[in-house]
């Protein structure tokens, strides 16, 4: 697997348009899942009285969404095409899962907004394209789907590539983030992994070829290292071990750590990945490593470890583009919700606002307004209740973007501009 480069997919876009059955589909025809995984599944889905719904099962094991027929938490599952080993996370399109679909889009190379011929845009569709784009993912394959709902009608995808395109533009999408625009249907196969000869109008690439026409992100190792803490253990013999992902940068055993925003300082002595020893790990590997000089006590998770010679940013308040998805009410100065930044959660005061944006066009559409509310992407100020460590999202990406989230729902997401550090 390791030999062919990796890269994370998100599938994001309405609940109804196919796409669990779009990720069963690929992961059939690439070999990911087995004939007989399939009659298996097949035989479930005659249980559950959802006749056409094997390759959705595949993504959806948990047996509450198969009775449901949702998708609920983000499902990890893997495949590989000619080119690269990919890991899909699979969002849900269900309202109050935006939240898993946040941490999906945050880590995610590049993302397949799926939208069937047979309904077009939806509401969650443009809820999708929406934060993807403020979550910065770069590249995007459109996926036309339930191809075989409409007859294969030519039209009917030249109608929904043209509502998607200009949903795209009007987000401030750049113009080459997609890569390419598939009619498919992930139901019978026709255009996902092989050619269809139903539709002999459309002569780009399928589904699977377009995956492979994806661009690998650089990995920013040239970058101070960032490691936000998700976990620490602590083991016989080897003492105190933080575990997480870096970010950014390159982590080697003998380096000299600092833990923000506590500031304990440590000696990297060795890095493990899989059960394995690294000389060094990079972006993208998720590591546990053993350090000297560091109790338990010193470091949580939300933490964020760097070298001593570039510690982390520690945020006496922010600037950020918010978008709100989701509120009861309008939004005042001085609502306090919990930020979810890397992984962090820490409580956070919107103190001002400095503009909203128009959707459409991006431009300001009205200086210092009063309120916020659903809809709204708007320019703030936020003052975190206790120190926390984030970055500006033009310097380290996975450390300068957040979920917003109150009364067990996500009502927003954003990105930080500028970090004012606490002295």
């Amino acid at each position: 697997m390791a030999d062919k480069p990796h890269m994370n997919l998100i599938f994001i876009g309405h609940v109804d348009h196919g796409k669990s059955t779009t990720v069963g589909r690929l992961l059939f025809e690439t070999g990911a899942i087995s004939d007989r995984d399939m009659a298996r599944m097949k035989e479930l889905t005659q249980t559950f009285n959802k006749p056409t719904f094997e390759f959705a099962f595949v993504m959806d094991s948990l047996k509450e969404e198969r009775e449901r027929g949702i998708t609920i938490d983000i499902a990890h599952r893997e495949f590989q095409t000619q080119k690269y080993y990919f890991t899909i996370i699979d969002a849900p399109g269900h309202r109050d899962f935006v939240k898993n679909m946040i941490t999906g889009a945050s880590q995610s190379d590049a993302a397949v907004l799926v939208c069937s011929a047979k309904e077009g845009l939806q509401a969650q569709t443009r809820e999708h394209a929406i934060l993807a784009n403020v979550l910065g993912v770069k590249q995007m394959i459109v996926g036309i789907n339930k191809m075989d709902a409409v007859n294969f009608s030519q039209e009917k995808y030249e109608e929904t590539k043209k509502s998607v395109s200009e949903l795209l533009k009007t987000l401030g999408y750049k113009p080459d983030t997609v890569i390419a625009y598939v009619p498919y249907s992930a139901l019978e196969g026709s255009n996902a992994g092989k050619k269809s000869d139903k539709m002999p109008w459309y002569n780009g690439p399928t589904l699977l070829e377009a995956l492979d026409m994806l661009k690998l992100p650089a990995k920013p190792t040239d970058k101070p290292l960032r490691l936000p803490v998700q976990d620490v253990h602590t083991v016989q013999g080897f003492g105190t071990i933080p575990v997480g992902r870096v970010e950014t940068g390159v982590l080697k055993p003998g380096d000299l750590i600092v833990v923000m925003p506590g500031g304990a300082k440590a000696e990297v002595k060795s890095i493990e990945m899989h059960h394995q020893q690294l000389q060094k790990a990079e972006p993208g590997d998720n590591i546990g490593f053993a350090v000297k000089g560091l109790e338990k006590k010193d470091l949580k998770r939300g933490d964020v470890i760097g070298p001593s010679s570039h510690p982390p940013t520690v945020a006496q308040e922010f600037t950020a583009q918010v978008v709100i998805l989701h509120h009861q009410n309008v939004i005042a100065r001085g609502y306090t919700p919990v930020f979810h930044i890397h992984t962090a959660q820490v409580a956070c005061t919107f103190v001002d606002f400095l503009e909203k944006k128009d959707p459409k066009t991006g431009q300001t559409a009205e200086k210092n307004p009063q309120t916020l509310k659903t809809g709204d992407i708007a320019i703030v100020k936020i003052k975190p209740t206790k120190p926390i460590s984030c970055e500006k999202f033009s310097d380290f990406p996975p450390l300068g973007r957040f979920a917003i989230r109150d009364m067990g729902e996500t009502i927003g997401a954003g990105v930080i501009l500028e970090v004012t550090p606490r002295a």
